[in-house]
């Protein structure tokens, strides 16, 4: 923790630092060019993977939770029929999700930030389909760009930031519409609670119909077949 707290406040500090427009200029080129090739090897792996879905919850979740158990679930049914799997690639519900798509013999993907006080890659992800990040948005647009749909269980701010994320960009027309299935109704209900009597009824921020791009279940049946009954509607099914 006390390392973590010299970095934090060295880095406050260089943004206060004068630089010159060769020093700028040198680190803001080399930077874009690790952001390409962020994007570039993430495009080229993840277009040849076919059909996915993505899981999401908190790296915390213990092994014995019962969310673990139900993201394994869901990630093996979907497997069954015919999606591969793509998680963070950490430990908690992205293990659980990885070790699902495991169990069901399907593609197994791991989209993994590098983070300094975070565990490594989880064990379960097929070895030609693990992909590293340092740029949190660029990890978020090839979760987005190669995902049929979103299974979101309990997480913590890195969830809820890439549960908005997909919902704003539905919601704005950015990319076509995906179902988003949030699983544990104890835990999302204050949210949506809120979101319904203060975003929507209150302040009118939201339209009324931006709440159906939302499923909540507690199934893991259930989480499965909005995904498959989305897609058969449209006469489209995974083709690996």
């Amino acid at each position: 923790m006390e390392n973590q707290e010299i970095n934090r406040d060295d880095k406050i500090l260089s943004a206060f630092m004068e630089k010159d427009w060769n020093d700028i200029k040198s680190n803001d080129s080399w930077e874009l060019f690790r952001i390409m090739g962020e994007f570039v090897g993430g495009f080229d792996k993840m277009s040849r993977i076919g059909p996915c879905v993505s899981i999401f919850g908190s790296a915390r979740t213990s092994k014995d939770s019962p969310y673990f158990k139900l993201a394994e679930e869901i990630a093996t049914k979907l497997t069954a029929g015919g999606y591969g799997i793509i998680s963070g690639g950490g430990p908690g519900i992205m293990e659980a999700a990885n070790k699902g798509a495991k169990a069901g013999n399907g593609k197994s993907v791991g989209l993994h930030i590098n983070l300094p006080f975070e565990q490594g890659a989880n064990e379960y992800i097929d070895r030609d389909k693990l992909i590293a990040f340092d740029y949190f948005f660029v990890r978020k647009v090839v979760f987005v760009k190669y995902s049929q749909g979103f299974v979101v269980l309990p997480g913590g701010f890195g969830t809820l930031d890439e549960l908005f994320e997909a919902i704003t960009l539905i919601q704005t027309h950015k990319i076509g519409k995906f179902p988003i299935v949030l699983v544990g109704k104890s835990y999302w209900q204050g949210l949506l609670d809120w979101i319904k009597s203060t975003v929507l009824e209150k302040e009118r921020n939201i339209n009324p119909e931006d709440l159906n791009l939302i499923h909540v279940t507690d199934s893991a049946d259930e989480a499965v077949k909005i995904i498959s009954d989305f897609y058969s509607k449209y006469m489209l099914k995974p083709n690996f």
